[in-house]
């Protein structure tokens, strides 16, 4: 049997981009590759997550994945950063000026590592941080660039990136006592008391000269 002649031909397909029959695309292809994302890294760590593998739990082709999001580092970054939303949290910190940033920052901190939609991504960064550059790269920008130095330089003060960095390594020594270590008794306190006692020297770092 041959094919007829006006049988149409297969698409070819261009630099980075999938056969169309082999990607389900749509304007929400983006957002759910994300989310496979962050919960694969989430499940499986870095090391043992594979481009493939999200694009099997998001439904897309893995060329897909590469069109949006281009590496594996690229994309570990795009999908922690559905936790932490910087471009909605900076406004919000800084919003009100600088009298009570520390609480603000520490609240949104803390409440962002109660969330367990939002812990169980971050504690994978965490984790994998600790053992490997890509994911320690992730957190440097995440938590340091694009979130606390576009804090501290907003407010106006000195130092912005020395500031930024040391209140950086107070909250991520807390996180990773509290939900990663688990020491007794910061692990089971109240978030409120964390909160209380942090909040001050976050203001520190954050606002006196």
């Amino acid at each position: 049997m041959t094919d007829t002649p006006d049988a149409p031909k297969p698409r070819r397909r261009g630099p980075g981009r999938p056969r169309q029959d082999e990607a389900d695309d749509g304007p929400g292809t983006p957002e759910r590759i994300r989310l496979a994302a962050r919960e694969v890294f989430a499940e499986r760590g870095y090391d043992k997550t594979s481009v493939r593998g999200i694009a099997r739990v998001a439904g897309v082709d893995p060329a897909l994945v590469h069109h949006y999001f281009g590496s594996k580092d690229d994309l570990f970054a795009a999908a922690i950063e559905v936790s932490i939303e910087p471009a909605l949290v900076v406004p919000a910190i800084i919003g009100e000026g600088p009298e009570g940033i520390g609480e603000r920052l520490a609240r949104y901190f803390l409440g962002v590592w109660e969330n367990p939609v939002t812990r169980v991504p971050l504690l994978a960064v965490i984790r994998s941080a600790l053992t490997h550059e890509a994911a320690a790269k992730v957190l440097r920008q995440l938590v340091l660039r694009r979130l606390l130095e576009r804090v501290a330089a907003d407010l106006d003060v000195p130092d912005p990136t020395f500031r930024a960095e040391l209140a950086a390594s107070h909250m991520v020594g807390i996180a990773i006592l509290r939900y990663v270590v688990q020491v007794e008794p910061l692990a089971s306190a109240d978030p409120e008391k964390i909160v209380a006692l942090v909040a001050p020297t976050l203001q520190r770092y954050l606002t006196e000269e």
